[in-house]
């Protein structure tokens, strides 16, 4: 069903989901609707990589109290491990390091090694993450080439099931708890083959109860923007300067190798 801004009290409070695209942040998005609704208050329920698409919660108003509650919903993904092949970042933000041979295993092989990665598991986040190290986030380091110890940590993963295998790709859906790095899982699947695996792929499907089928594309955000204030075209207003796509920091290697849309531009408006 079709919304219409009036179906919605973002001053008073809204949970609002959106279907984050291809190579945008988390806080590209919070930004994007706050100046496009005009909403002075709001926060976003978990971080997606810019690699990562599908389910962001916002929300607005009173409802901000309520996003540590909603990050501590379990999380559903689906998406692609390419077995025998690693890159430094777990995914495709940086190029292939290593590559070995693959061919040999087998489905009984690769579903055992999805057994061992079942309830409570030990995984260390990636050196291009959000993980504070030393006061700085673990992706600044990792960025000027240099290297950091990042501490390992409990999760749970509820559902690992493999939905495709067509060597070299591995399609998956995985549900598991707050924290878990799903670029990681693929990196100790990968060496508990002993072929190496990055993530090719990332959707973010579900948030507890909250799913991406009822969530908003970025185009559907824009025609809820309320119009303009009376006379304000009126005006006279400067010529406006072409402004070029910004190109986030971190993916010139993915901008360079893939066709993918460009995050919005500074003046259009990770955490």
């Amino acid at each position: 069903m079709e919304k219409n801004l009036t179906d919605f009290d973002f001053e008073t409070g809204e949970v609002l989901l959106v279907d984050k695209p291809l190579t945008w942040s988390s806080f590209d998005v919070v930004r994007k609707v706050k100046n496009t609704l005009r909403i002075r208050k709001i926060g976003h329920a978990g971080t997606l990589d810019p690699l990562a698409t599908g389910l962001l919660i916002l929300c607005t108003g009173k409802k901000t109290k309520q996003i540590d509650l909603i990050q501590a919903q379990q999380k559903e993904y689906t998406g692609t491990f390419r077995l025998g092949q690693t890159t430094p970042s777990f995914d495709l933000e940086t190029p292939v390091d290593a590559e070995q041979p693959y061919q040999h295993l087998t489905e009984a092989d690769i579903r055992a090694a999805v057994a061992q990665f079942m309830g409570e598991i030990t995984q260390t986040p990636p050196l291009f993450s959000a993980v504070k190290v030393n006061g700085e986030r673990a992706y600044e380091v990792a960025r000027r080439g240099e290297e950091a110890v990042i501490k390992s940590k409990q999760v749970t993963i509820a559902e690992f099931e493999l939905t495709r295998i067509a060597l070299p790709d591995l399609d998956f859906r995985i549900s598991c708890t707050k924290g878990t790095y799903i670029r990681s899982l693929g990196r100790d699947l990968g060496e508990a083959l002993g072929c190496g695996a990055h993530l090719t792929k990332l959707v973010r499907t579900r948030i507890g109860d909250y799913r991406l089928a009822d969530a908003l594309t970025m185009e559907q955000v824009q025609a809820l923007a309320p119009p303009r204030p009376e006379g304000q075209t009126d005006r006279p207003t400067r010529p406006r300067r072409e402004r070029q796509p910004e190109r986030r920091a971190g993916l010139e290697y993915f901008n360079a190798t893939h066709a993918a849309p460009a995050s919005p531009d500074s003046g259009s408006e990770n955490s």
